[in-house]
Formats: C-alpha cells, sequence, structure tokens
C-alpha cells in the first residue's frame, strides 16, 4: 500500500469514527465544541455527523476499491 492510500485510510477511519460518535451522541459533541443547547444545534450536529461519516465511507471504500483493483502496485 502506498503512503497516500494509507493516509486516505487513515483520514477515512478518523472521520468515520468522529462522525459516528457526532451522529450517534451529539450532547456530547456539543459540550465538546462549546455549542448553546437547542433544537437547531442537535440537527445541525447529527448533519454533520452523517456527513462525516459519509466521508469516511466514501473515503474508504474509494481507497479500498482502488487497492483490490491493483491501482497501488
Amino acid at each position: 500500500m502506498t503512503r497516500s492510500l494509507a493516509l486516505m485510510a487513515g483520514i477515512a477511519g478518523a472521520a468515520g469514527a468522529a462522525g459516528l460518535a457526532t451522529l450517534v451522541r451529539p450532547a456530547l459533541a456539543r459540550r465538546t465544541l462549546g455549542l448553546p443547547e437547542g433544537a437547531a444545534t442537535t440537527y445541525a450536529l447529527r448533519i454533520a455527523g452523517m456527513m462525516l461519516l459519509a466521508l469516511g465511507l466514501f473515503l474508504g471504500g474509494f481507497a479500498t476499491v482502488f487497492t483490490l483493483a491493483g491501482g497501488a502496485a
């Protein structure tokens, strides 16, 4: 695996983990970021968490498919 693919997989894992934590526990993310309580903040954190999770899934998927296709020879 080349350095760029390892970096891509690492970023995918970190983004996926952060997104899942934000999606499942928005109150924890809200306290960590110092955001005010409210329904709008919770919805925004859930949307941001889903976007980070999707980034991790797509980036990890592309890195895996590229490696399996023989692109990292």
